[in-house]
């Protein structure tokens, strides 16, 4: 860890930083699938979802961001290149080879309750560490990931 007059303890730090971390591989992760559908896409709703896709990868990367920037605030060092975020990942592999809006919608929305899920069990685990900024963080993340499933899951009724 790097050195911070953050009044954190160093184990709190230590905890949170691993916590951010998994979850912003999983972010960056997450934010490439949404440009893979959105390039991609093709059928009948193609526009809405290609508009839609668009949207919730700019708000994914505001996210990514704000995670990362949590991370090093807390004296970590946020491992945020493609590779590492391929390494460690945790949410289901995106088929590369899919173009039919609903196989996308399928897809993608699949992925995004894989990290709503650990997003939600984040906001959990850093408040048992007593790191409530950082699971205030998670529950923004939260909150919005949510919505943003809604969106998705809504083009497959």
């Amino acid at each position: 860890m790097h050195p911070t007059k953050n009044d954190l303890a160093d184990n709190v730090r230590a905890a949170s930083i691993e916590l951010l971390q998994a979850r912003l591989s999983d972010a960056i992760d997450l934010t490439t699938q949404t440009k893979q559908a959105h390039w991609n896409v093709k059928g009948p709703s193609f526009i809405a979802l290609h508009e839609l896709f668009d949207q919730i990868h700019g708000e994914m990367e505001e996210h990514v961001d704000t995670i990362a920037e949590r991370l090093v605030s807390i004296g970590g060092q946020a491992y945020g290149t493609a590779r590492t975020a391929a390494e460690r990942s945790t949410l289901p592999e995106y088929p590369l080879d899919i173009n039919e809006g609903s196989a996308h919608i399928d897809a993608l929305s699949s992925a995004m309750a894989s990290f709503a899920k650990s997003t939600r069990e984040a906001i959990d685990e850093a408040s048992e560490i007593g790191d409530e900024d950082t699971a205030d963080v998670f529950t923004g993340v939260s909150r919005a990931i949510d919505k943003s499933l809604w969106f998705v899951e809504a083009h497959a009724a």
